[in-house]
């Protein structure tokens, strides 16, 4: 099973990723983990992501689909995989999909956990408040909502196009969401 899992930040992805790849026994793919992975791996393309991380700068789409199309081409990822954080940009959406066609390994679903916008902050605020994340103000959640709206949400009516969306409700108890994207997922 060859998986995406999408939604806005705070829609409870990383936990629902974690979980469905249990379900499947496929590995869950979060390019933010291999990130900051990268901050203590001995490779130049690890040296040259902390520099650009370090700047603040953005890591480009050309980087981002080497470290992808290195990590899939892992062992681990032969019975499936399930990515969390990419494609963020028509670009990755594009190169993914070169990728996959040149190992005949498709795309099955893409999961899009849907929010309502002020149950998100409201989680992402009292996470902020129990762990401490003092970047995590209303407005740079707020801002983090919006660029998703800008920038990711349009790659889910790509998806929708070609008949591998899933929308999930993504909000309740861990659960509840669970059951929903595995009834879903059929």
């Amino acid at each position: 099973m060859r998986l995406l899992i999408m939604g806005p930040p705070g829609a409870g992805k990383g936990t629902q990723a974690k979980l469905i790849a249990a379900h499947y026994g496929i590995p869950a793919i979060s390019t933010g983990d291999i990130f900051r992975a990268m901050q203590t791996a001995d490779t130049p393309l690890a040296k040259q992501v902390r520099e650009i991380m370090a700047s603040g700068g953005y890591i480009s789409d050309e980087i981002t689909n080497q470290i992808v199309a290195e990590r899939l081409c892992q062992s681990d990822c032969d019975p499936g995989f399930l990515l969390d954080g990419y494609p963020r940009t028509l670009q990755q959406v594009d190169n993914l999909d070169a990728h996959l066609a040149s190992i005949g390994a498709p795309i099955d679903s893409v999961i899009s956990l849907t929010a309502d916008e002020d149950e998100v902050v409201g989680r992402l605020l009292k996470r902020a408040e129990i762990e401490g994340r003092a970047d995590d103000n209303e407005e740079t959640i707020r801002r983090r909502q919006q660029v998703y709206a800008e920038q990711t949400a349009p790659l889910l009516d790509v998806y929708r196009d070609r008949g591998l969306l899933v929308e999930v409700d993504g909000l309740g108890g861990i659960d509840e969401v669970s059951e929903r994207v595995f009834a879903a997922l059929g």
